[in-house]
């Protein structure tokens, strides 16, 4: 079985300078949709007919098992697919895909392919009924029943116009037969395009048996042609996205706000609460509760962890019982260790921080390693960057850090050490011991504060 993916279009109605295959949907392209679903299917060749913004589709989708076939001027869906026959063996049964049609889903696919393997040489096409059917391609089918031929809108009479069963444009088709289809195709119609679903009139005109499949939901073969489009597969995705979810268990707040924008993955008795985005790939252990507003990418979450209001977390990993936020943001590099409290506006990035330590007002903690039972004092900082190079902090064991502390790195503050309040540590504290750097404390008498000069 080959694959043809048709993705040459321009898409102008996108209005964007983005090839209209590469616009995101659910975190990946449109196209990468229907190249995940193909490979499941697992074809002998899978080939992707490009045009329009051709150096960055091939850029941006470069993967080995793909082929790739030049559609340069982009001629119609017959003359597509003919770009893509070099690469396809003589035999077996060539499936043809669309890259702006997305959630096609493998099993409705599998149907399709099934029913052109029931007879030798068949061809099957993948329609629905649609309440509208404007603007599609629509089944001609005979007294008995039989498909006879598809006719696009524009060509078609008023008594085919009110015909509701639509052509998909998802076709499986004899890839022995395909040649001398494609060759004999024309362009005499109101587009001057060769349309690949004038082969179904070839084929019964050939006497061979034309089958038909139909997708479980409407939604798989709705198609993206401009940024309105898009946004309601956008919603239709993560509405699927969200049911998925909660079918394994998960409590939504609100199924219609999540954003899953790559894989999700949640162990049981996890509540997401509304407005949260997902991207890349999160795990979420169990039991784990995200609050309102938060926005998470490539992140690990342990067992029992509360994340609070608008919280961030960027290419991170909490461990259990941790308690994050709200307002806090955890970036890449960042690493939590079991029931760590992290706090409103504390900001952590590449540094570990190990069980049961505290950062848990306005602190900004980076490239440093953290003990256990540490206490970070609000408005504390690491200066890890000189300007030119980044250095590491220390904080062993048992260390409290009084308010307002400055560690210029590189610094080592030793095991049960305290930083008194408003300390700026440019040498290394020693264990067990109590640690000052601000000026003794001085009142002025018969000072006066400024005022204002009347004008």
């Amino acid at each position: 079985m080959n694959i043809v993916i048709l993705a040459a279009g321009q898409g102008k109605r996108m209005h964007s300078n983005l090839p209209k295959v590469l616009h995101p949907l659910a975190g990946k392209a449109l196209v990468s949709h229907v190249i995940d679903t193909a490979r499941s299917l697992s074809p002998k060749k899978l080939c992707l007919v490009y045009g329009h913004g051709g150096d960055i589709v091939r850029t941006t989708l470069a993967a080995p098992d793909l082929a790739w076939a030049l559609q340069e001027p982009q001629l119609g869906t017959g003359h597509a697919v003919q770009q893509a026959l070099p690469h396809l063996g003589g035999e077996g049964i060539t499936l043809v895909l669309y890259g702006d049609v997305p959630l096609i889903q493998a099993d409705t696919l599998k149907k399709l392919l099934h029913a052109a393997q029931d007879a030798s040489g068949a061809l099957a096409i993948l329609t629905v009924e649609l309440a509208d059917p404007s603007g599609y391609g629509r089944i001609v089918r005979n007294a008995a029943g039989n498909v006879t031929r598809i006719v696009e809108q524009k060509d078609a009479s008023a008594s085919q116009l009110a015909i509701r069963e639509i052509n998909t444009g998802i076709m499986a088709l004899p890839t022995a037969r395909l040649g001398e289809w494609l060759a004999a195709l024309s362009n005499d119609n109101a587009q001057k395009e060769y349309y690949l679903t004038d082969i179904v009139g070839m084929a019964v005109a050939a006497g061979l048996p034309v089958r038909t499949a139909h997708p479980q939901h409407e939604w798989e073969v709705l198609g993206v042609n401009s940024k309105v489009q898009l946004a309601e597969l956008e919603r239709i995705a993560q509405r699927c996205n969200a049911e998925q979810l909660m079918e394994h268990g998960v409590r939504l707040a609100d199924p219609a706000r999540i954003d899953v924008r790559g894989e999700l993955v949640c162990g049981r008795d996890v509540f997401i609460d509304v407005n949260c985005v997902f991207e890349g790939k999160v795990v979420l252990d169990e039991a784990v509760e995200i609050g309102p507003n938060c926005v998470l990418k490539n992140a690990c979450i342990g067992a029992g962890t509360r994340l609070a209001a608008f919280s961030h977390i960027d290419d991170a990993v909490v461990g259990p019982d941790a308690v994050i936020g709200p307002f806090a943001r955890l970036r890449p590099g960042t690493e939590l260790g079991a029931g760590v409290h992290i706090g409103n506006f504390v900001e952590i990035k590449n540094s570990k921080i190990a069980a049961q330590s505290k950062a848990n007002h306005l602190a900004y903690i980076g490239d440093a390693t953290i003990g256990s039972r540490v206490n970070i004092g609000a408005g504390t900082i690491t200066c890890n960057y000189d300007g030119a190079n980044k250095f590491q902090t220390i904080i062993e064991d048992d260390v409290f850090i009084g308010s307002d502390t400055q560690l210029v790195a590189p610094v080592t503050v030793g095991r049960g050490a305290t930083l008194g309040a408003g300390t700026t540590l440019t040498r290394d504290a020693p264990p067990d011991t109590l640690t000052v750097s601000r000026p003794k404390q001085l009142s002025i008498a018969g000072w006066k504060r400024p005022v204002k000069t009347k004008k």
